[in-house]
């Protein structure tokens, strides 16, 4: 008979997991949390009084980090809820691709092609700020649950 007991187990260090557990009741506007698997800015939030059987629920209402997308979630105050680890970091525009992808470098010198211009305005105004002469297009990246994207630019001009 085979030994059915090979089992592996992911391990990830500590603070490197896409999300985190945190009672519904103690999230805040404009924090973060999961909606149906999306990670999302709490927009609205609302708490109905406790019912005659049971818990005080939450009204969650957020839009997707990524995509703007409107979400909305009713959990009960004294729940988990998933939570994802968000993270913002500044880049230097390198180089902007036929194709829409951007090479961005970061403060240590490292650099990264595996990020696409945003769609849209924000895209077009990246575009139009790179190809000005003399100027140094910095832009921030969102990243949360193996996601990415370019959520803002700014110049810094020397």
């Amino acid at each position: 008979m085979e030994d059915h007991d090979d089992h592996e187990y992911a391990t990830a260090s500590a603070g490197a997991s896409k999300t985190f557990p945190l009672q519904c009741s103690a999230l805040r506007k404009n924090g973060f949390v999961m909606i149906k698997g999306r990670p999302c800015k709490v927009m609205e939030m609302s708490t109905s009084k406790t019912g005659k059987h049971g818990h005080a629920k939450v009204h969650l209402v957020g839009l997707d980090i990524f995509t703007n997308k409107k979400y909305e979630d009713i959990c009960p105050s004294t729940h988990n809820i998933d939570v994802p680890n968000v993270s913002r970091n500044d880049f230097q525009l390198i180089d902007v691709t036929d194709d829409g992808f951007v090479s961005l470098m970061n403060d240590k010198g490292d650099t990264r092609d595996d990020l696409r211009l945003p769609e849209g305005e924000l895209g077009q105004k990246i575009r139009e700020e790179f190809h000005k002469d003399d100027n140094t297009v910095i832009v921030t990246v969102l990243a949360a649950v193996d996601e990415e994207a370019i959520i803002a630019s700014k110049n810094a001009t020397n």
